[in-house]
């Protein structure tokens, strides 16, 4: 493998996994923290809707950087919008720490996190979908879904990173001190991991797929009009293709953790260990799907991935509801295994939904819009299914998510292309 090519992928892969740092270690403490920190006392479990309702914040943002910086990533270039979206988003997280509770600062408290968790929203709206573009711009043909895949290797690095650190601080603190300051140091530590991504971002080059639309044709002057108008099959196609993968992940980590910490009576040090000991199954995952897509199709593992999603969210209630460390664990292993199948592909299949004059813009709408279907709104609506109907609800909650991606990908997903079987070999 070249050294240019070593390079962007390394920028790929640390960008994604600071970005994702900053996006869970907010889902982490949304889930532990922000209830009982930012809101008037009330309920326990009142509290929790409350966070998780903060936590969704950043969703509904992510289409708004999508759309931002898809024109500028598809009028400008990838690289300078990646270096864009990185600092907004580490500045939100940083900022995060120094915020005020509900008891010092009263009702400003919950609305200055809102604010910097839009913001968050907003850099990562940008974030993914110039990150995939930097990969499988660069790959060479038949190697765009291994490509792609690096920055979904972001994904369980951002997430080990930060429930690694929370779990480190819940042993060496006291819940008292936890609560105090323990929380904000991962804060804290997203400036130097932003430092890091800045450095390795600037050393990049613009893709061969942009400086080539650059000398043929003039960028499209207001992008998102171009994408609706002749490509409006396709955005709805990734929007309800990426539903599945947004929503298994939040559901085997943000309800999970909030559920077993306050329901099953595991404590945090515990319930935090055993996510990191299954997210690894996520990287597995990834990893296999990314290779079989390059010599099958994405298109049909991602499939594969959506009906594996079904049988897993009938086994939730079974599995996750026995409240056992066996059970418990092996459900969110195999929910996160799953999703690597319908999340490793993503890059590959939704870069070949657009033309590379409205890709960075196709993308990252498609995928926020998707987020918000998917992931944004899972937390808050798993917490009301399971009391009212327990867990065999959240369980059809992730065959609904399953089947509407299906619909997405076999029903509007048509521009698909298939990966050639003949692979190039890549020029070491």
């Amino acid at each position: 493998m070249q050294q240019i090519h070593r390079q962007i992928l390394t920028a790929s892969l640390v960008g994604t996994a600071i970005e994702f740092y900053d996006f869970y270690i907010y889902a982490t403490a949304a889930s532990l923290v922000f209830g009982a920190l930012f809101f008037p006392s009330q309920a326990p479990a009142t509290q929790l809707l409350a966070s998780y309702a903060t936590f969704a914040v950043a969703f509904f943002a992510r289409p708004v950087g999508g759309v931002v910086f898809g024109h500028y990533g598809d009028r400008i270039g990838r690289k300078a919008t990646l270096v864009a979206s990185l600092l907004l988003m580490g500045g939100s997280t940083f900022a995060i720490a120094f915020l005020p509770g509900y008891a010092t600062a009263g009702v400003w408290a919950p609305i200055l996190l809102c604010l910097l968790r839009f913001g968050q929203g907003l850099g990562l709206g940008g974030e993914w979908g110039g990150a995939v573009l930097l990969a499988v711009e660069n790959a060479p043909r038949g190697w765009e879904s291994r490509y792609g895949m690096f920055p979904q290797l972001g994904a369980p690095v951002g997430f080990i990173v930060a429930n690694g650190l929370f779990l480190v601080l819940g042993l060496l603190l006291t819940p008292q001190q936890f609560m105090d300051y323990g929380w904000r140091l991962p804060f804290l530590a997203s400036a130097g991991l932003v430092a890091i991504g800045l450095w390795v971002r600037l050393s990049l080059v613009e893709t061969p797929a942009f400086a080539a639309l650059l000398k043929e044709h003039t960028p499209a002057p207001v992008p998102l009009l171009e994408l609706f108008r002749q490509h409006g099959l396709a955005t709805v196609s990734a929007t309800l293709g990426v539903i599945a993968a947004f929503a298994i992940f939040y559901i085997a980590t943000a309800f999970t953790l909030g559920f077993g910490t306050t329901k099953l009576g595991y404590t945090r040090e515990t319930f935090l260990l055993l996510q990191i000991l299954a997210i690894v199954f996520l990287a597995i995952g990834i990893v296999v799907a990314a290779i079989l897509s390059d010599f099958l199709s994405s298109k049909v593992v991602l499939i594969g991935g959506c009906v594996a999603m079904v049988i897993t969210g009938l086994l939730m209630a079974p599995l996750f509801g026995s409240g056992t460390v066996l059970g418990v664990w092996s459900f969110m292993s195999l929910a996160l295994l799953v999703m690597g199948f319908v999340y490793g592909p993503l890059g590959g299949w939704l870069s070949n939904l657009f033309p590379a004059r409205v890709r960075y813009t196709g993308v990252c709408f498609g995928v926020n819009m998707g987020g918000i279907i998917g992931g944004g709104l899972a937390p808050i609506i798993a917490s009301a299914l399971v009391a009212r109907g327990g867990l065999t609800w959240v369980g059809l909650y992730l065959v609904l998510a399953a089947v509407l991606s299906l619909l997405g990908i076999i029903v509007l997903g048509r521009s698909q292309v298939t990966a050639p079987r003949q692979v190039r070999k890549v020029t070491t």
